[in-house]
């Protein structure tokens, strides 16, 4: 008897898009299960990927393409996606993201392009901006997005401060006057991060390090932040709302701007129908890169092991390496284990999701 199993995995990042591990893992299963019904439906948390997966969840959506400045004040050919209810898609991964970096910029990285695709949908006609901003490769608070919108960030003399973290230790006064406006139906911001700006566990000290901060860095990039938040007195209290240290302080920006934030997992499920597809599931499997202490708190397993759990569906999970209690699933497999370690794991990720799925499709024959 056939059965339908749901796939459903976050993006490994770095090493394969959410859509390719879907695929590597229905064909591990269809190789031990072959009569079974394969649903993919790839996800995403607000980060890299999720533009890709509103547009194969969504009829009707359109890639705009756009060039912005990268986050090294190259050009960088992007998108955003119209939607066919006038709202607007913008990717922060696409346009000022840490994979568009080789060597990262821990100081001078900035979010310009951001703003950039941002102002480019205002100008398409967008009624509301969803705007996903994981993997984001700056600290510079959302500073430059905002520049691009029409702020203005300037030193002791008047004069505009440099892009990125390293320019906001200059600032002197901030000039949010010709801040564009926000469109009619508003703006949400997709991410699933509930750190502040601040402190031990803000922007700085927990992201900046993946962004190529040195320990010693950290502090700098701190201080730098906070000069930011003192320079806006009047909106300084959202340095301390959940989700303002998301994407180096990108949150706190957006907040600024009047975006409101939304959870970027959530999103992402209700847009491509996971609801309606684990409706007879015998099994969702889901997965991500790394499953450790930050899965559980919004990200794309939990999520998808909360709605499986709410339609009475068991839940199976694959991640390329697990570093956190994994006994609430069903079963689960680790691409490091199979491969013999995390090297090999890297080298050849669809190989080795495709072993999980094999694994697991043999573990529920």
């Amino acid at each position: 008897m056939s059965r339908r199993i749901v796939v459903a995995p976050d993006s490994f990042k770095g090493t394969a898009t959410a859509a390719e591990a879907a695929d590597a893992l229905a064909r591990g299963w269809r190789s031990v299960a072959p009569d079974d019904e394969l649903v993919l439906k790839p996800m995403a948390d607000g980060g890299e990927g999720t533009l890709d997966a509103f547009a194969a969840a969504v009829a009707g959506s359109e890639r705009v393409p756009v060039t912005v400045q990268g986050p090294d004040d190259r050009p960088v050919d992007a998108a955003w996606l119209r939607l066919p209810d006038g709202s607007a898609l913008v990717e922060l991964a696409l346009t000022s993201g840490v994979t568009l970096l080789d060597p990262l910029r821990p100081f001078d990285a900035h979010t310009i392009g951001f703003g950039q695709a941002i102002a480019a949908a205002l100008d398409g006609g967008a009624t509301r901006v969803l705007l996903a901003i994981g993997g984001s490769s700056s600290t510079d608070g959302g500073a430059g997005a905002l520049a691009a919108l029409g702020g203005r960030f300037l030193d002791g003399e008047g004069w505009p401060v440099p892009a990125g973290n390293r320019g906001l230790g200059s600032i002197a006064r901030v000039d949010l006057s010709g801040l564009r406006e926000r469109p009619p139906r508003g703006a949400a911001i997709l991410s699933d991060v509930t750190n502040p700006l601040l402190g031990p566990f803000g922007a700085a000290a927990i992201f900046g390090p993946q962004k190529g901060a040195a320990p010693e860095q950290v502090e700098p990039l701190e201080r730098n932040l906070g000069r930011l938040v003192r320079a806006m007195p009047d909106r300084s209290a959202f340095a301390d709302a959940a989700g303002a240290g998301a994407a180096g302080g990108t949150g706190f920006g957006l907040l600024v701007w009047g975006a409101h934030m939304a959870g970027g997992s959530a999103a992402v499920a209700d847009a491509i129908g996971l609801g309606d597809a684990l409706e007879g599931a015998t099994l969702v499997i889901t997965g991500e890169g790394r499953f450790d202490g930050q899965s559980a708190a919004g990200k794309v397993p939990s999520e998808v092991a909360a709605r499986a759990a709410a339609a009475g569906v068991p839940i199976a999970l694959v991640a390329g390496a697990i570093d956190a209690d994994s006994s609430g699933f069903a079963a689960s497999a680790s691409l490091a284990d199979l491969a013999g370690g995390g090297a090999g794991a890297i080298a050849d990720p669809l190989r080795w999701l495709e072993a999980a799925g094999a694994e697991l499709a043999r573990s529920f024959g």
